[in-house]
């Protein structure tokens, strides 16, 4: 049987649980684990002030449930396991974090997978700003592991990223691979303004009804069908991500850029009629 983390506290200052994870727990007997400190606001407290516990820490697995929208850093450095969350989850989902899996039955707030290098996050509903992006003064964002957001996401979505995967199965606002390094980011619904802005290296793969208006300093290279968009497409078709199935056998027009930092990044995007 997993832990089960059922939240019931009513409160609008935030909760912090950083660094309470399948893979830290495991060992700790439930009154150990309900005794873990975490934070409300400036405060800190017991987990089990705010949470209700049982079941089995060896199993790697949580079960959250609840209204967590105001708990932050689910998941944090976390390193092997699995955590299933049955409502919506705060800032700072999986930050930083190695390896394992974080389920959202839910949206999630900002910075989902700030900075993390290894893993699994999916979030079956919509997301906040900087997914998989760098946190501010840091030279580095997401460095590997896989996001994937199947509703829409704001602004700044792969900041600064490294490597890894990032899928929007909905819109994005501005900003996408805002300084890019590497990478792969894919957008199936609109997006706004100053897409790859800064990028230097990556794919950004826009691929949403509407053509996305990119900056002058992208060039249209060609029109071909990319070996490596159909590897990615049929591994998100095996996550069961959905997308438009015609994307599979479609061509699509190439722009490389931003020029002003090399060159050397590509945005995808899919041609209009």
């Amino acid at each position: 049987m997993p832990l089960t983390l059922t939240y019931r506290a009513e409160t609008k200052v935030p909760v912090e649980i950083e660094g309470i994870t399948p893979d830290t727990v495991r060992e700790l007997s439930l009154d150990a684990i309900r005794r873990l400190d975490i934070y409300h606001g400036n405060q800190t407290i017991p987990l089990g002030a705010m949470f209700d516990i049982e079941g089995d820490p060896s199993d790697l697995e949580f079960e959250m449930h609840g209204n967590l929208s105001g708990v932050h850093w689910i998941g944090a450095h976390m390193r092997e396991g699995r955590i299933q969350i049955h409502g919506p989850a705060g800032r700072h989902l999986g930050s930083e974090m190695l390896g394992g899996a974080i389920i959202v039955h839910g949206d999630a707030g900002d910075w989902v997978g700030g900075e993390m290098h290894g893993g699994l996050i999916r979030v079956h509903g919509s997301a906040g700003h900087q997914a998989g992006s760098a946190y501010r003064g840091s030279l580095i964002g997401m460095t590997g592991g896989t996001i994937l957001i199947d509703g829409n996401a704001g602004n700044e979505i792969g900041h600064t990223m490294r490597r890894g995967l990032i899928a929007i199965g909905g819109t994005c606002d501005d900003l996408i691979g805002f300084n890019m390094l590497a990478g792969t980011v894919f957008v199936f619904g609109n997006c706004g303004i100053r897409s790859g802005a800064g990028m230097r290296r990556g794919t950004l793969a826009l691929l949403g009804p509407e053509h996305p208006v990119l900056m002058p300093s992208f060039r249209h290279a060609c029109r071909y069908r990319p070996v490596i968009l159909g590897v990615l497409l049929r591994q998100l078709r095996a996550w069961k991500f959905p997308f438009d199935e015609d994307l599979l056998s479609s061509e699509i027009d190439i722009f490389n850029g931003d020029f002003i930092d090399g060159g050397r990044g590509e945005i995808f995007i899919r041609p209009m009629a």
